[in-house]
């Protein structure tokens, strides 16, 4: 009997018996979630993964330290170097073919156009070249990368296979307070005319929230900042704190418009200094405090509303279960936590993969939180938090990083007298390619409600008891007002 698929059965005679074909989808190996598993894990638990399976190998066979020795080198490698060794092979496979690229590119050395005439560039190639000025664009960045697919490869190099275990590696498995401050505090330290000649006045490093992609800027990250007090239910007299508060704008708008008492933390002076200008122009530096230290060393003061937007990432996979923890421990029992983050989609394609490498290597080092929702919600309700609310927003933020691109295209002159071409050329490499992957859903940009998972509920139990229970759902999420109250 032939299989037939449901178009052909749609058609068949009513009575006939059907048979049906297996379908060829099949869903994204555990590969990644294996990488985050192993990433979390102790050193010690690492070296003890392998000594154990030697050993018992050891045992069964006989095979005295020989044996012990050859097992314990070929678990890692089979385990870790193995699959990432095919998936480098394999990125060279997918994507390979002819191009003709010279309508777009222009090499400045003969010998380095020679060697991909008529070849797809991979683009870490490409990147580089252009970052050194040994290749130019022709047109308009953006406009060239929207036909990446036609002129480019997204396969690993050796300068991505040499930055992966130089140094990427390196950091994610330590993610120490000195080695956090060393990636992160000098890139925010760059100058605050850097980043305002692409985030504008507002100040906002994150996305704003759109009504109509031709509305200005400013308007969408005033919405955004209002969306975030209404989320986490902000009202007069809160206790707020912002981990990895940027400039702080979130917290001199919570301060005014809300009424919050709030704290931020950052690594970088320079943001810390802005951000206490900006309470004192927005009248509120009695209510604004600003600390420049690693988010673990936060004092345990109990904080009515907790905020931290795309900060997290930078915490790593390591620490990821212990910063929620700190979290819930500095929020009140009745407090609510809003956890924004942006993660590469689970099903990844390869340009996923070769633009995050780009972001560790240049735009954001040792943010290797960037992962997909599933682990985040996971680690959340793990570190024994409720999940309310989640929503993605990738779109938005592709259109907030088209306003920063036309931004930073617009101050070229300053940004290169200032700081050079290859900064000019980095970030407008960042920006022009980010439009693209937040477009297409690449990474997406998740912002999340959450409260701590309480045993009860004060509808659940005697009202003699739910004088003791923290709050109650139903008052808490049901209401009038659809942003600060509806799931």
């Amino acid at each position: 009997m032939t299989q037939r698929t449901a178009t052909d059965l749609a058609s068949a005679p009513i009575g006939e018996p059907a048979t049906f074909a297996p379908d060829p989808e099949r869903g994204r190996t555990h590969g990644m979630p294996f990488i985050f598993w192993v990433l979390e894990q102790s050193l010690g638990l690492l070296v003890a993964v392998p000594t154990v399976i030697a050993a018992a190998a050891t045992l069964l066979t006989s095979g005295g330290w020989p044996v012990f020795v050859g097992t314990w080198f070929a678990v890692p490698f089979v385990l870790v170097l193995l699959p990432l060794l095919y998936l480098v092979l394999r990125s060279h496979t997918h994507d390979a073919g002819a191009a003709k690229w010279d309508e777009f590119v222009t090499f400045r050395d003969a010998k380095d156009a020679e060697q991909w005439r008529g070849k797809k560039i991979p683009m870490e190639i490409l990147y580089e070249a252009y970052m050194a000025e040994k290749l130019d664009f022709k047109q308009d960045v953006y406009d060239v990368l929207l036909r990446r697919n036609q002129l480019f490869r997204f396969c690993f190099t050796w300068g991505d296979v040499r930055f992966y275990f130089r140094q990427f590696l390196g950091t994610n498995v330590t993610h120490s307070q000195e080695s956090d401050k060393g990636d992160i505090a000098h890139v925010y330290n760059r100058g605050n005319d850097f980043y305002g000649w692409f985030l504008g006045e507002s100040m906002v490093y994150t996305t704003g929230i759109f009504r109509d992609k031709n509305e200005s800027l400013e308007v969408a990250q005033k919405r955004k900042l209002d969306t975030v007090c209404q989320y986490v239910q902000m009202k007069p007299g809160d206790r707020h704190l912002d981990i990895g508060c940027g400039w702080g704008t979130l917290l001199a708008h919570a301060a005014k418009e809300y009424g919050t008492t709030s704290t931020g933390i950052t690594l970088a002076q320079e943001q810390a200094d802005f951000a206490k200008e900006r309470a004192k122009s927005y009248g509120v530096a009695d209510r604004v405090n600003i600390l420049v230290d690693d988010y673990r060393n936060l004092p345990k003061v109990k904080y009515d509303k907790i905020t931290c937007l795309e900060m997290a990432e930078h915490v790593g996979i390591k620490n990821f279960q212990r910063f929620l923890l700190q979290v819930k421990d500095m929020l009140k029992d009745d407090g609510i936590f809003y956890l924004q983050i942006a993660g590469l989609r689970r099903a990844w394609q390869y340009e996923d993969l070769v633009w995050g490498l780009f972001m560790a290597k240049y735009i954001f080092p040792g943010a290797d939180a960037s992962c997909p929702l599933g682990f985040v919600v996971s680690q959340a309700e793990r570190a024994g938090f409720e999940v309310h609310r989640v929503e993605n927003t990738g779109t938005h933020y592709s259109i907030t990083i088209q306003k920063w691109y036309e931004n930073w295209k617009r101050n070229e002159a300053e940004i290169v007298a200032k700081y050079g071409q290859r900064w000019f050329r980095m970030w407008s490499m960042f920006l022009a390619w980010s439009v693209l992957i937040g477009a297409q859903g690449s990474s997406a940009l998740f912002m999340l409600t959450l409260t701590k998972n309480t045993k009860n509920d004060k509808s659940t139990v005697s009202p003699e008891e739910a004088k003791k229970v923290p709050f109650s759902r139903q008052d808490r999420w049901i209401g009038p007002a659809p942003v600060g109250t509806q799931q």
